[in-house]
């Protein structure tokens, strides 16, 4: 939100709508980690610290911006709400990515494949997601928090994805 000066500001409070996004992220994950792809570990141990730093960060931010601004709570009805809905839209896709991995035979190829044209949609689903959240609200925290995730954690997923090839 724009204060009467022109600038852009953020709302401290809890936020339900950034609750309802972890969930959604958070929920699959938990069950992937009793079913990751055969010789994930090889891959992981693997993974550029750069990008797993940078990974990290933005995982910790991410988590914590998206639940102390209210900025992402249901406001009033608008053409802006679109974006919200938008976010939303990409999270229940990534729910439908893992429903598919978890039917599959859960290899490597099946872990980093796309989905709608969005390549390596595990990764690149809830970054876009929370990026157009953090557009919703307007909080320039968020964004700046999902480019430092989506470098790593993107990042790591293409490292992944082209050593399988």
């Amino acid at each position: 939100m724009k204060n009467d000066r022109g600038e852009i500001t953020v709302h401290f409070g809890f936020s339900y709508v950034g609750l309802v996004f972890l969930i959604m992220l958070f929920v699959p994950n938990i069950i992937w980690s009793k079913n990751q792809p055969k010789d994930y570990e090889k891959y992981a141990a693997k993974e550029n610290k750069v990008l797993l730093t940078l990974e990290r960060i933005g995982e910790a931010l991410v988590s914590t911006l998206c639940l102390i601004f209210s900025d992402f709570n249901i406001g009033s009805i608008s053409p802006w709400s679109i974006l919200l809905l938008a976010a939303f839209a990409l999270m229940v896709l990534y729910e439908v990515y893992w429903i598919r991995y978890f039917r599959s035979e859960r290899t490597m190829a099946d872990m980093y494949s796309g989905i709608l044209g969005i390549p390596v949609a595990g990764a690149t689903l809830p970054v876009i997601a929370f990026f157009v959240l953090g557009v919703y609200g307007k909080n320039i925290p968020m964004m700046i928090a999902t480019v430092i995730l989506g470098i790593g954690h993107i990042g790591i997923h293409l490292e992944h994805k082209n050593q399988i090839k």
